[in-house]
């Protein structure tokens, strides 16, 4: 079906938008952390507060139904937005001070809040301003430029970050003041391409015809279906056994992923392997994340040709055996950068080819009436599962240190093997049709 009313040319806009998606995600997940370090704020600390982060995207469905009645999904993109940019300037002004942290806390709350009910504007604007055939072209599109965020924030500037550290041109690099200023430089640029964004799809975003202000339903109307979508997702068959999965399949990764650049940064006195800021943007947050791209994008293709059954073993070794190169790395501690690079991307081509059984699980229990919902559901389950056991992982690492810490990672993803054991699959569910 043809959507109506003014158009644009979906290449003005699919791009910026899904780069808009995954910039400020990436920038709370995993930028704060590195961020966070290198200001010396503890591994306990810094798993505690910024997996509480992870809260927005486990709750947001719960207020999918105000961004659905409420205004338009075109004025929601263009507002997030200009939240976004205000969030990281509050970052970028905070940090200087001798109060950053509680600060800088409070600007990422807000950005992950604006963030999450940005992705929900997105997600139904991307349904209402394509036909059905530009919808699966350019799924390709924007997941590549998600990617492509995700590049950016955890890699380029990361690195421009490292590079202002070490340079002489925010002052004297030895009196420590350069961390913090570096910093607050890059999220000033930051701050500037968002309002940029937000000015941008002002203009040329597309005004679908179905992107209108309800003027008809309630909110209670609205509020009784969705309390009907939830009821319908928590009387499925196998509940149980489809929570567990969510909840623990990624149990050694949630605690992985907090700690892995803490690890790469801290000194080897530390027990870490004593990388710079712009080494650690390059190794984890830009070759890992293209090895990351790369095994989601061939687990995907995969898993058409074959199916999800047939491959989920497959795939479970693929999502947790490659954590074994943390192990390796904390106790050898090898010198060279590019064994260092090689482990770090074994791990993450692993993880990203072995999530394909995560996603496509999520898409399997979601089917039904209420599919969008309920993947919405998933996916805030699925955030859980990260949020949860990232808040403790820097205690553990703590107490344990990083040895012993990541072969309890390696024990936590037991419960994903048992957990895939039990779900039930059809047999050809993935496959493309012949």
């Amino acid at each position: 079906m043809q959507k109506t009313g003014k158009t644009q040319n979906p290449w003005t806009w699919i791009p910026t938008v899904y780069f808009a998606e995954g910039m400020p995600y990436i920038v709370v997940m995993t930028v704060s952390v590195i961020m966070y370090k290198r200001l010396g704020i503890s591994n306990t600390d810094i798993a505690f507060y910024t997996s509480w982060l992870y809260l927005p995207w486990v709750i947001k469905p719960f207020w999918s139904p105000i961004v659905e009645l409420v205004k338009t999904k075109r004025w929601w993109i263009v507002t997030m937005q200009l939240f976004i940019g205000a969030g990281l300037a509050g970052v970028a002004f905070t940090l200087p001070t001798t109060f950053f942290f509680k600060a800088t806390l409070a600007f990422f709350w807000l950005l992950a809040f604006s963030s999450a009910t940005q992705d929900i504007a997105i997600d139904g604007f991307y349904m209402m301003g394509l036909s059905e055939s530009q919808q699966a072209f350019f799924v390709g599109i924007r997941n590549t430029f998600y990617r492509i965020a995700m590049v950016t924030g955890q890699g380029i500037l990361v690195i421009l970050a490292g590079f202002l550290e070490e340079s002489k041109l925010l002052g004297d690099p030895a009196n420590g003041h350069n961390i913090p200023l570096a910093w607050a430089f890059t999220f000033v640029l930051l701050a500037i391409a968002f309002v940029l964004f937000a000015l941008y799809h002002k203009f040329f975003l597309p005004h679908p015809s179905e992107d209108i202000e309800s003027a008809s339903v309630s909110l209670k109307t609205v509020l009784n279906g969705f309390g009907e979508t939830i009821r319908a997702y928590f009387v499925k068959k196998e509940i149980w056994t489809i929570l567990g999965f969510l909840l623990l399949f990624r149990l050694g990764e949630s605690q992985l992923v907090k700690m892995a650049s803490p690890f790469l940064l801290d000194s080897v006195d530390a027990g870490g392997l004593g990388l710079s800021t712009a080494q650690v943007g390059l190794a984890y947050g830009t070759i890992g994340i293209i090895a990351l791209t790369v095994g989601g994008i061939s687990g995907g293709w995969l898993a058409s040709q074959l199916g999800l059954k047939r491959l989920l073993w497959i795939f479970v070794f693929s999502m947790n055996l490659p954590n074994l190169v943390y192990v390796y790395l904390s106790y050898v501690q090898p010198t060279d950068y590019w064994i260092i690079i090689a482990s770090v991307a074994v791990e993450q081509l692993g993880y990203g080819f072995g999530f394909t059984a995560y996603t496509l699980y999520m898409l399997y229990v979601s089917a039904g009436k209420y599919k969008t919902a309920h993947f919405a559901f998933s996916t805030g389950i699925m955030a859980l599962g990260m949020m949860l056991p990232g808040m403790i992982s820097g205690w553990l690492q703590e107490l344990l240190g990083y040895q012993h810490f990541f072969i309890w990672v390696m024990l936590c993803t037991i419960p994903g093997f048992i957990m895939a054991k039990l779900i039930k699959l059809e047999k050809n569910f993935g496959m493309g049709k012949k």
